[in-house]
């Protein structure tokens, strides 16, 4: 696609499904699953022809799945909702996936394969291959239970609430209060959600026990030795291996700490406080009144489409599209479940954009990180196949992340004043570094859990406090809610239900600062860089798509030190 064109819309692409097919059980669409895998082919130019109806049939019923995940999230009490989601997990996508094993097995035998010359199929490849290899009949129900179970954790958090001032307020409203200049309103805030998180704290651990327990047999199954090295597997990841990480958490521990230890020390000394406390920890450390960039969602999404047409039409386009749609769902309310993602949509070539906004300057980041990967979508929209366009995290999370970073100077529509917008800036920039941390002990604590997994529910518990307390600052004072960062993995969804999904912001982040840099070197140069990179979708190697977008694909310890230094000064620079 030109990205100076106006991306695509919801139009009717189909040329080998019917045109009126509704997916509503697996009889509806059974009929072509059987015609592909029972197609006669007899040149490269009917395997490529087969790929693409394959690729149809398989966005079609994507985003048919999709739409259900995005009902159920965006309203996690209505019934009709869960079980529509429900019976896709356990009805329909159990019987497509030996059906699907079975074609990939026909493509990778076809005598026309090498004929294709294409290496963009090459790519493919590689995952289809590993996703034959680790296939086993016994884990599709296991798998399905595994989806039922990931749902019910959306359930219990979106659930939660406090009360206050007479108000009901989902927790991602009542964390604002925790910026507030009172500090014993922030005291009394943090207590009541520590509360409301507490209320679901046994459950959630069974939650997990039952997790651990389905993915590791399903590990077993597959003929690996961990749920680690079978999601590693499953993940696609070609191009690293859990060293990699493991010298990840090592840079970040040697080289961001320190920095964030400097952060906490600052803080502390501007507030005046003998020690931090759990509730110090967002409030605005020169007492200033937290930051309100918006009032509603329609005025966040607004703001957004005029920042992003600001750094290039195209991307305020994209936006717009989205808004136009109503492919958007911003605003925090109870029974929402908790967090923000881009759900891609590959047959519509739209996504969806989900979040929790409240009015804050988290907000702000989380629209413009969204917004990054639903540029990414419509970039790749016009590649012709499905596995083209399904980008691995760490490509997924260079588009959202440097969105954030490319769109600061922007960051004037949400705040007129100089000094507000300075302010944004700077807890913006102390945030990228802060998050690297955390997102190692994440990581580093699945890691533990998986290569351990008959743990008791107390060994877990003090490997999180061990880790947490490798990587922490040592500064906050949590005595008497000790609960609260013993359990502070409870709040981190990707635990429940993306696992392994988190590394990948690391290393995007570390990618995101490095073209960042070069952003404010060589703009007009860099974000040309950046676009190419995200056309590519998964047509190239991840570090090919680092090099396309200008930078390395690089965690060493050399490496973070230069990104953590360059942010370090910038953040001087706003002093």
């Amino acid at each position: 696609m030109d990205a100076t064109t106006t991306p695509s819309i919801a139009v009717n692409k189909r040329n080998y499904l019917r045109r009126d097919l509704q997916i509503n059980s697996w009889e509806d669409i059974s009929q072509y699953y059987d015609e592909i895998l029972n197609r006669e082919i007899n040149s490269s130019q009917e395997l490529f022809k087969w790929l693409k109806d394959r690729s149809e049939l398989d966005s079609a019923v994507q985003e048919n799945a999709g739409w259900r995940y995005i009902k159920m999230t965006c309203d996690t009490t209505n019934k009709e909702y869960a079980d529509a989601y429900t019976y896709f997990v356990s009805e329909i996508e159990p019987k497509i996936s030996p059906i699907s094993n079975s074609i990939d097995k026909k493509l990778l035998s076809s005598p026309y394969l090498s004929e294709l010359n294409d290496d963009r199929i090459n790519i493919a490849l590689r995952g289809i291959k590993k996703q034959v290899e680790i296939f086993r009949e016994a884990n599709i129900p296991l798998q399905a239970e595994i989806k039922k179970k990931e749902q019910k954790y959306g359930e219990l958090a979106g659930g939660l609430s406090i009360e206050h001032d007479g108000k009901e307020l989902t927790l991602q409203q009542a964390s604002n209060l925790l910026k507030s200049t009172d500090r014993e309103l922030r005291e009394t805030i943090f207590k009541k959600i520590n509360q409301s998180r507490a209320s679901i704290r046994t459950e959630l651990e069974s939650l997990f026990d039952d997790l651990v327990k389905l993915r590791h047999q399903i590990a077993i199954n597959a003929d690996f030795k961990n749920f680690r090295d079978y999601m590693f597997a499953a993940l696609g990841r070609f191009d690293y291996t859990a060293n990699d990480c493991f010298r990840f958490h090592e840079s970040i521990k040697s080289n961001v700490t320190p920095i964030v230890k400097k952060f906490g020390l600052e803080r502390k000394n501007k507030l005046g406080y003998d020690k931090l406390r759990p509730w110090d920890m967002s409030v605005d450390p020169e007492g200033l009144q937290p930051l309100k960039p918006f009032e509603t969602g329609e005025q966040l999404m607004e703001t957004t489409i005029h920042m992003f047409t600001n750094i290039n039409p195209f991307l305020g386009k994209c936006m717009q599209n989205l808004k136009d749609m109503q492919h958007i769902d911003l605003e925090s309310r109870k029974g929402k479940a908790p967090g923000g993602y881009n759900y891609p949509l590959y047959e519509t070539g739209a996504p969806f954009i989900f979040m929790n906004a409240s009015g804050s300057l988290r907000d702000v980041v989380t629209i413009v990180h969204e917004g990054g990967h639903a540029v990414h979508s419509f970039l790749t929209d016009e590649l012709e196949l499905a596995d083209f366009k399904s980008t691995p995290s760490e490509v997924a999370e260079l588009a959202s992340m440097t969105m954030e970073l490319i769109s600061l100077d922007n960051w004037n529509k949400f705040f007129s004043n100089d000094d507000e917008l300075t302010r944004a800036k700077k807890e913006h920039l102390q945030k990228v570094i802060e998050v690297l941390p955390w997102i190692a002990i994440v990581d580093k604590f699945q890691h533990w859990i998986y290569e351990n997994p008959k743990h008791t529910r107390e060994e877990r518990k003090n490997q999180w406090k061990a880790i947490y307390k490798e990587f922490s600052t040592g500064l906050v004072d949590h005595t008497g809610f000790e609960d609260a960062y013993e359990n502070a993995w409870h709040s981190q969804l990707h635990i429940f239900e993306v696992p392994f999904y988190y590394i990948e912001y690391g290393f995007a982040q570390l990618g995101a600062i490095a073209i960042w840099k070069n952003f404010k070197e060589n703009p007009s140069t860099t974000y040309e860089q950046y676009i190419d990179a995200l056309k590519l979708g998964y047509t190239a190697t991840i570090p090919n798509i680092y090099k396309a977008a200008g930078i390395q694909f690089n965690f060493s310890e050399e490496y973070v030190k230069e990104l953590s230094h360059f942010i370090s000064e910038e953040l001087t620079q706003l002093d």
